[in-house]
């Protein structure tokens, strides 16, 4: 068994572009759901829209890497009000309806043969991040152990972290702030809120549109670490694994979305990377599991874990049970 190459491969997840990614998604996610009890089931559509702002900008339009940027960043920002306009004023479940629906909306329009001349169609956009790539620093790659990181790797990686401590530094101030004592208690009843004044539409379309920026710079990271964007990363299960992973670190904890999505995705590499070499090896029969099926069958595991974990700390690892809206009051 080569379980360097497991284990290599599993540790890599803990830091890498798609769980740095992740943790940003669950940051802002965080924010709209554990913290103010928001129901987003859209968050994917704030990753397409930055990553598309960038994407576009800089290979459709030839407009330099960083206007494509604010590009990426002001779309949140406009997609935020778009959905929250027309559904804060009501219940929670109509904002999830609406966020679940816009995001899928979102995803068709990336991928309209009709706007493919600006969008790529369902093959996506490339050649946007070379002006991110030149401001490289790494020349060669970083050799650990069984970890091994190219300079590409390397930079995303370091911009991806940066982009994290300063999200959970905002998230941490913003939270034990006037502000954030307002959102959490409108997370708690707006009722009352509303009775001391406060105008909880408008806090809760910061608390949206916070939410969304910060949830937008894990748009950027994938891009870049792919160096090319595709419609159909951004589904709705993008979002269905942000809310596993903020439940599973602890919900209106400042942390929790990081260390969430590092255990989400150490398993889920561990599991996917162990599964095919049980077969190879003869430890698991063919008749039982093929090659081919480890893969799904590694997220069956890893889904039946989180639902054990639903069952018996729904609060999730250094979460508050308290803190988590789950009965969707």
């Amino acid at each position: 068994m080569p379980w360097d190459i497991i284990f290599g491969v599993s540790l890599e997840s803990l830091f890498n572009a798609s769980m740095i990614a992740y943790a940003l998604a669950a940051i802002g996610l965080n924010v709209h759901f554990g913290y103010t009890g928001l129901l987003n089931f859209g968050q994917s559509a704030f990753l397409g829209v930055a990553a598309y702002g960038l994407a576009m900008t800089v290979s459709t339009f030839g407009l330099p890497f960083w206007i494509g940027i604010g590009v990426g960043l002001a779309g949140a920002v406009v997609l935020a009000l778009l959905l929250g306009i027309p559904t804060l004023r009501l219940r929670a479940d109509y904002l999830a309806i609406v966020t679940i629906a816009a995001s899928e909306i979102i995803r068709l329009l990336y991928r309209s043969v009709t706007l493919s001349d600006w969008t790529g169609g369902s093959d996506g956009l490339q050649s946007f991040s070379d002006d991110f790539f030149a401001l490289n620093p790494y020349s060669s790659p970083l050799e650990v152990g069984i970890i091994s990181l190219d300079a590409r790797e390397l930079w995303v990686i370091t911009i991806g972290w940066i982009l994290i401590a300063i999200s959970l530094l905002i998230v941490f101030l913003a939270m034990r702030s006037p502000w954030g004592r307002v959102i959490k208690a409108i997370r708690e009843d707006e009722d009352a809120v509303r009775s001391l004044g406060k105008n909880v539409v408008s806090y809760k379309m910061q608390s949206l549109i916070l939410g969304g920026v910060l949830g937008s710079l894990g748009g950027f990271i994938l891009a870049l670490s792919k160096a090319a964007v595709q419609p159909d990363t951004f589904g709705t299960e993008f979002t269905f694994y942000m809310y596993t992973i903020v439940i599973l670190g602890g919900a209106a904890r400042v942390f929790g979305p990081v260390v969430g999505s590092m255990i989400f995705w150490f398993l889920l590499a561990f599991i996917n990377s162990l599964l095919p070499e049980l077969i190879k090896h003869g430890y698991m029969p063919e008749w039982l599991m093929k090659t081919s099926q480890a893969g799904p069958f590694g997220y069956i595991l890893v889904g039946l874990g989180l639902i054990l974990l639903l069952i018996f700390r729904p609060q999730g690892i250094f979460g508050d049970k308290k803190e988590v809206m789950l009965d969707g009051r």
